[in-house]
């Protein structure tokens, strides 16, 4: 893992694949292990250079006030520009998976000469907040539980794996990959503070960003190969919300993981890599 200065500050980044390969940049949400090493390591071996990415205010990036950050969903994807045009000359393939998924649309919006494709898994075409009328909105039966939980003590890795799986479990994803991820980004936070750890693990931070304005109504403007990748079983960003994305944006494809809810399962990697790479 490496460090990578871009607009004044530092983001922790991590790479697979030859550097001349063409280059597919994965966002954190909010840590760059959102994204399994198992895809990124298939990405590579279909001859792409896969860079992976922590935001700000999380794993190894630059860090500041997480009650209330001094930047933007603008800022953030700026950063995701700069990125790409510090690891490669040409338009890079940009992919973002749930809070990365909001960035990377502004990002493919806001500089279209940066970026040559568009990956999305799991995410909608709005920022937090109430929902537009025609997108489903989390799943209540599902958020109670989920939502209702003792929070774990933040410094110790055990509670903070254990509630992770159990939140993992209840979601619809594999409580075992979930606890050790969580475990990972624990160990990649900066600092004994309970609140990063609990940034890092929740993307806290992302629900106090200032997201304005809106852009769902720009996205007919996209013209880059775009994927939107949904899980069926999504309880947190119901399927609705990828159907509108893909339909929005003129030309996606649409990739329905039928047996998937928030995380990519394992079986599943392989026609997502295929599908990235077919960009």
């Amino acid at each position: 893992m490496d460090i990578c200065d871009v607009n004044g500050v530092s983001l922790g980044v991590d790479e697979f694949g030859a550097a001349d390969s063409p280059l597919i940049l994965c966002l954190g949400a909010p840590t760059m292990l959102s994204w399994p090493d198992a895809l990124c390591r298939q990405l590579a071996e279909q001859g792409r250079h896969v860079v992976r990415c922590d935001l700000r205010d999380a794993g190894a990036s630059s860090s500041g006030d997480l009650t209330a950050p001094n930047y933007t969903l603008r800022d953030l994807a700026a950063d995701a520009a700069g990125l790409a045009r510090a690891f490669d000359d040409r338009p890079a393939h940009l992919a973002g998976t749930g809070i990365s998924g909001m960035i990377a649309q502004v990002a493919a919006l806001d500089f279209p000469d940066a970026f040559s494709a568009l990956t999305l898994i799991g995410t909608r075409p709005i920022a937090p907040g109430p929902v537009d009328d025609d997108l489903p909105d989390h799943d209540q039966a599902t958020m109670g539980p989920l939502f209702s939980r003792p929070q774990p003590d933040w410094t110790d890795v055990g509670s903070v794996a254990d509630f992770m799986a159990d939140g993992a479990k209840i979601l619809g994803d594999d409580p075992a990959e979930a606890r050790a991820v969580a475990a990972r980004i624990w160990a990649r936070t900066r600092g004994s503070d309970p609140g990063a750890h609990q940034a890092d693990q929740l993307g806290m931070v992302f629900s106090r960003l200032d997201c304005r304005p809106r852009w769902r109504e720009r996205l007919s403007q996209l013209q880059l190969p775009t994927l939107v990748v949904h899980g069926r079983l999504d309880p947190f960003f119901p399927l609705g919300n990828g159907e509108v994305i893909a339909r929005e944006i003129p030309g996606a494809r649409l990739l329905i993981l039928d047996e998937a809810s928030r995380a990519v399962p394992t079986t599943d990697i392989p026609e997502v890599a295929a599908a990235m790479a077919a960009l």
